[in-house]
C-alpha cells in the first residue's frame, strides 16, 4: 500500500485530489463549533486546498502526508515563506497557518499531538485497504482528546459495484464498527452517486468520547 501510494504521485496518478475546497468542508465545518485557533490535524493530507481553506479561517492545521511530492506541490502553490525542520522522524514544512509533517500516519504520536482539538478526514479512511482501517480508527482515537470535533467523508458504491481502490468503498455500517467505539457520530449527509464513477459520499460529525462515555 505504501509503494503503490508513493507511485500514484510519482507519476502524477492523483485523480482524488480537487482542485478547490471541497464544499461539504464548507458547509459542514462551521456548524461542528470549532472555535478558530484550535489546531486541527488532517490525516493523509495530500495537497488538499481544503488545509488552506482552513488556515485562512484561523485553524492552525497539522497535515501528515507521506508522499514528498504533495507535500511540495502544496508549498509550491502557496505564496508565503516556507520554515523546515525535522523531528522524531519527521521533515516538517511550515506556510503561513498549514504545517505539513512529511512521513507515516502511524509513526505520529500523542506526544506530538499535544495541541490537536479537531480533526478533518476528507480522503484517509478511504484511501486505506480493509486490513488497514481498523489500524487507523485506533490510531486516531488515540491523537484525538476527549471532546474534540471532526468531520469525515467516507464514500461507498451501491451493492454489486465495490472495485478495488483507492478510493475504497467503505459502507455506513464501517464507519459505525470501526468508531462509535470511542467516537459519538452522526450522519450528517448522503450524497447522490457521482456520474462516471458510481460512488456517493457520506459525511459524518464526530466528537471524541471520554473515559466514562
Amino acid at each position: 500500500m505504501v509503494n503503490e501510494w508513493l507511485t500514484r504521485w510519482r507519476e502524477g496518478r492523483i485523480g482524488f485530489h480537487r482542485d478547490a475546497p471541497h464544499p461539504v468542508l464548507c458547509h459542514h465545518w462551521p456548524l461542528l463549533g470549532v472555535s478558530p485557533g484550535v489546531k486541527v490535524l488532517v490525516p493523509l493530507c495530500g495537497k488538499s486546498h481544503d488545509m488552506r481553506w482552513l488556515g485562512h479561517r484561523d485553524y492552525p492545521v497539522l497535515g501528515i502526508e507521506l508522499a514528498p511530492q504533495a507535500v511540495e506541490q502544496f508549498l509550491a502553490e502557496g505564496s508565503e515563506p516556507v520554515s523546515r525542520y525535522h523531528q522524531a522522524g519527521f521533515e516538517i514544512s511550515r506556510q503561513a497557518n498549514v504545517e505539513l509533517w512529511c512521513g507515516d500516519f502511524f509513526h505520529f504520536h500523542i506526544e506530538q499531538a499535544a495541541e490537536i482539538g479537531a480533526f478533518y478526514d476528507r480522503a484517509a479512511l478511504i484511501a486505506l485497504p480493509p486490513a488497514t482501517r481498523q489500524r487507523y480508527a485506533f490510531h486516531l482515537a488515540q491523537l484525538i482528546p476527549p471532546g474534540a470535533s471532526g468531520l469525515l467523508i467516507g464514500l461507498e458504491r451501491a451493492a454489486g459495484e465495490e472495485q478495488a481502490g483507492p478510493p475504497f468503498h467503505v459502507p455506513e455500517e464501517e464507519v459505525r464498527e470501526l468508531f462509535e467505539p470511542n467516537f459519538r457520530i452522526t450522519l450528517l449527509e448522503r450524497g447522490a452517486p457521482e456520474p462516471g464513477s458510481g460512488f456517493r459520499e457520506h459525511v459524518w460529525a464526530m466528537v471524541r468520547r471520554g473515559p466514562v462515555e
